[in-house]
């Protein structure tokens, strides 16, 4: 199997962002819808605003979110467009709900969890194009964030997302606290609903770019996150998001950064790796890659 490419800079920036968008060599199609963690309020390790305004401008984007399946600030559409407007996304680039006027089911082929389908906003039939931009950290449930996890459980609407959660057995929010057991199922779950996002859209119109930084060992969505233990990395880019999240999986395995420790327990704690390893059997990509570092 041939290597993925994986594009590497130091530069967290916001011409760094738009310089290894454009090493992608990709044209989105379209209307093109680029997904985000808008944060939860409280939080502050989220892509800010100013750093990916030059690039979602670039594309002529639209800032794309989900409601939550926990009941914070992001649970109801109101509450979300308030958070969205406060983290100052509103400023820079339209912004959707994808879910705010409902969902829809799209195929899932392949799998064992899903039952054939994954539930997503119902806007997402608007856009013909997504650029996955991912802060790459830890996650309480997933052991990493990445572009994998902003794919399946981002792209999911409310009820989707307790679909993953649940590994197929309720798409209620609430009932699936109670069914969030199967670690690994979860992950499988997560592989399954990016198959799906993968099928609808066609790879050749989707790209992923992950910025390695401020890596708490807590996720966007915590109000009250962690603060990192590690130095930041650098942008990661590839067309491939097995490539790409297990190129950022191993940076940080292979870090000399000391304060890498926690995150590496939170990864190695949740069995993050299988997540990428389920992605790769479900044909999404490779997880053999080659980096190019685009600053040399």
């Amino acid at each position: 199997m041939a290597k993925s490419e994986v594009y590497f800079t130091k530069d967290i920036s916001p011409e760094g962002l738009v310089k290894i968008y454009r090493a992608l060599g990709v044209q989105l199609k379209g209307k093109v819808a680029v997904k985000i963690s808008t944060g939860e309020p409280g939080g502050h390790n989220f892509l800010q605003p100013k750093l990916i305004k030059d690039l979602v401008n670039d594309l002529d984007g639209t800032i794309v979110e989900c409601c939550t399946a926990y009941r914070g600030k992001r649970f109801d559409v109101k509450n979300h467009y308030k958070a969205i407007k406060d983290h100052g996304f509103t400023e820079i680039a339209p912004c959707d709900i994808m879910d705010e006027e409902g969902e829809i089911k799209i195929p899932v082929k392949g799998g064992t969890h899903l039952h054939g389908y994954n539930i997503v906003g119902s806007h997402i039939s608007n856009y013909g194009s997504m650029l996955m931009l991912s802060h790459f950290k830890g996650h309480a449930m997933g052991g990493f964030g990445g572009a994998l996890k902003n794919m399946s459980i981002g792209v999911a609407s409310r009820n989707g997302k307790a679909w993953i959660h649940s590994v197929g057995r309720t798409e209620d929010p609430d009932a699936m606290w109670g069914l969030i057991e199967d670690q690994d199922g979860f992950l499988e779950s997560m592989a399954e609903a990016c198959r799906g996002v993968v099928d609808y859209f066609g790879a050749e119109n989707m790209a992923y770019i992950n910025v390695a930084n401020r890596l708490s060992i807590d996720c966007d969505c915590d109000s009250n996150p962690h603060e990192p233990e590690m130095a930041d990395i650098g942008i990661f880019a590839s067309l491939d998001p097995v490539a790409l999240d297990k190129c950022c999986y191993d940076a940080i395995m292979n870090s000399t950064d000391k304060g890498k420790a926690s995150l590496v327990n939170r990864m190695k704690e949740k069995h993050a790796i299988h997540l990428v390893d389920t992605a790769q059997k479900l044909g999404l990509g490779s997880e053999e890659y080659k980096i190019t570092d685009i600053d040399n």
